[in-house]
């Protein structure tokens, strides 16, 4: 494997155990192992001088700005003519050789690197000024913070963030706060005074075209400089050589990966391959004549609209779902589309049974495309289709909006509910925020008990979309098994403000597992607990006191069985003491049931060594591993799980 791609996999699978261990709470490898490949991507980064900005071994500075300073480039960028035809583009190339890529659908970037760091970014803006992010380009996920070309390098590229994270991001938003695409999302994420937010966002960035490379003579041809900047470090477009014989076949090829494409585009760009040549051509006042772009032609099926579905959220946005007769479009079957707001709605004149013309924005989102008979017969409902409460219209920036005017609508509750069934909750499998959402709308689930009761609801829930007899089965199964619950995570489960995993354990500990003595505590008895103060104790106290929520929990204990932790009465030999754990286990089955019985007897368990370390537990004592020299250099004392077992007995 090549040097800079085994670099490349290293970052990638350290970086995903280490995703897995610290936010996921799972060991997909063993510390052992992790510190040897560690070790491999540190001697790799040494003998290449490549480092990636989202290596492992680099320790990320996160600076705020003021103000993003702007900044003229020193060749202007012109935006391309476009033609979405491919007999044009055979005869824009006639016989020249081209390069075919992708016309990735983010941010174009201007990177200037010297003595291999980058030194500068700045946006693309007007073509002739634009913004510099330099402090954010540095913790973009893919670009190299260190190159082995030393001397001045300037580089353009895109920076996109990829449909998964895209997916991802949204999730965690409110409906109405969430962005409508990727392109959106990395334009407001690149140009954050933050970096730590922009880091959070994983842009990423492909380059595209070298602008230049100080005293560095190449073969005349585009596609060996990007080759040349692969071997940088850089990731590049996708790019494929072609003729006028050979470019209708190469188009339909990239138009074959539409649909399993992570990262957004709107189109191709068609270049000629030869360097000298496209320097030759010039530009128009619009455009350079070395490039051109081909955009997809939008498939346009005609279909009828059966209705309008109204979607309520859980920030009470009441969103428009157009339902029309199943059409084909792009080789695959689609029969809704979201309309967006009422502004839209109303510009599109939409009534039951009109004949419109439906796309794939970008030959993925199906939008509609215009309205041919314009019936105008919707109504705007006037109550919200989940409670019934009053719905009213919001003009917000000139957009027009359906809002429930009801605080207690379930709509709203979907995020409690998520979080009530997540992993170190009640851990029902098979709830996902989008299945607890479609329960919600269908009138399924009104309060949290509702959960335990939805064995009953089998004959509406297989119907559903996206559920089916299996995935029914399969979650009532899960929810059964949900019916034991230790008490720290049916604590956790409530949502309480400030009280996680963690904190959930150690109230139940304080009080010894008592529930009635927790609904009852006072705040003076709940800042004597470890690691609480006032803030926490403040938010204890004033969930319990509202009679609504009290009320949930009763109903809850009679759906749910409790399950006293032994550990918890057990002698708290460890009140204090922190440790670190590393290395493969032979005593404890796993990390986790060590970790347990740590937290059992009062000690507390860290991620990384520092001076607050009372103990790094590593079987292998005497290993070379980065926690073992952290903990020898701190004077952390170092056990394996024997001398563990004698310090608690």
């Amino acid at each position: 494997m090549e040097p800079i791609n085994e670099i490349k996999e290293l970052v990638r699978v350290l970086n995903n155990a280490a995703k897995a261990y610290y936010q996921e709470k799972q060991e997909i490898m063993s510390n052992l192992e992790y510190d040897r490949l560690y070790d491999r991507l540190l001697l790799l980064e040494k003998q290449t001088k490549i480092v990636l900005a989202n290596s492992p071994t680099q320790k990320v500075g996160y600076e705020v700005l003021s103000s993003l300073p702007k900044e003229n480039h020193t060749y202007p960028m012109l935006s391309l003519d476009k033609t979405k035809s491919v007999d044009d583009l055979k005869d824009w190339l006639g016989s020249k050789k081209g390069l075919l890529s992708w016309k990735l659908d983010g941010l174009t970037v201007v990177m200037t690197y010297n003595n291999g760091e980058l030194v500068k970014a700045v946006t693309r803006g007007n073509g002739i000024t634009g913004e510099v992010i330099t402090n954010n380009a540095r913790v973009f996920k893919n670009i190299p913070a260190k190159i082995p070309f030393e001397r001045n390098l300037v580089i353009r590229g895109e920076a996109v963030i990829k449909y998964s994270d895209f997916y991802e991001i949204n999730e965690h938003l409110e409906k109405d706060e969430q962005y409508k695409n990727p392109r959106n999302l990395c334009s407001g994420s690149v140009r954050q005074l933050n970096n730590q937010i922009t880091a959070d966002r994983n842009v990423n960035f492909f380059a595209f075209q070298l602008v230049e490379a100080e005293n560095i003579i190449f073969n005349d041809s585009k596609f060996e400089q990007l080759k040349w900047l692969e071997s940088q470090g850089f990731e590049t477009v996708e790019s494929s050589f072609v003729t006028s014989e050979k470019l209708e076949e190469i188009v339909e090829k990239f138009k074959s990966k539409i649909s399993d494409n992570d990262i957004g585009s709107d189109g191709l760009v068609i270049t000629f391959d030869s360097v000298q040549y496209s320097e030759t051509l010039g530009a128009t006042s619009k455009f350079p004549k070395h490039s051109l772009a081909f955009k997809w032609k939008d498939e346009i099926a005609q279909t009828n609209l059966l209705k309008i579905e109204w979607s309520a959220s859980r920030t009470g946005l009441i969103n428009p779902i157009a339902v029309f007769v199943p059409v084909e479009i792009e080789g695959t079957t689609v029969s809704r589309a979201s309309v967006h707001n009422l502004s839209i709605l109303e510009e599109l004149e939409l009534g039951e049974g009109d004949l419109i013309e439906v796309y794939k924005a970008n030959m993925i989102i199906p939008q509609i495309a215009s309205n041919i008979t314009k019936s105008n017969s919707i109504k705007i409902p006037k109550s919200c289709p989940v409670c019934n409460e009053i719905a009213e219209t919001k003009n917000l920036n000139g957009v027009k909006q359906l809002y429930c005017t009801n605080i207690d609508c379930p709509a709203k509750k979907i995020k409690g509910f998520s979080h009530f069934v997540s992993r170190d909750a009640l851990n029902i499998e098979g709830l996902s925020e989008a299945g607890i959402e479609k329960l919600v709308q269908n009138g399924l689930l009104h309060s949290l008990e509702d959960i335990f009761k939805l064995k009953d609801k089998k004959s509406i829930i297989v119907n559903m979309e996206g559920f089916g007899i299996k995935s029914y089965e399969n979650l009532i199964i899960s929810i059964e098994k949900a019916r034991k619950v230790k008490l720290p995570n049916l604590i956790y489960a409530l949502g309480i403000a400030n009280i996680g995993l963690a904190n959930a354990k150690l109230i139940c500990k304080h009080f010894n597992n008592n529930m009635d003595l927790i609904l009852n505590a006072k705040q003076e008895e709940l800042v004597n607990i470890e690691g609480f103060g006032e803030m926490i104790a403040k938010a204890v106290t004033a969930y319990f006191g509202e009679e609504k929520n009290i009320k949930v929990i009763k109903a809850l204990e009679k759906e749910l069985i409790l399950v006293k932790e032994e550990s918890l009465i057990k002698e708290q030999k460890l009140t204090g003491k922190t440790f670190v754990i590393t290395g493969e286990l032979v005593e404890y089955k796993n990390r986790n049931e060590l970790k347990n019985h740590i937290e059992a007897l009062g000690g507390k368990i860290a991620s990384a060594v520092s001076s607050k370390t009372d103990y790094l537990i590593n079987n292998d004592i005497n290993s070379n591993s980065s926690k073992n020299k952290k903990a020898k250099q701190l004077g952390v004392e170092i056990i394996d799980e024997k001398g563990f077992l004698q310090l608690i007995n």
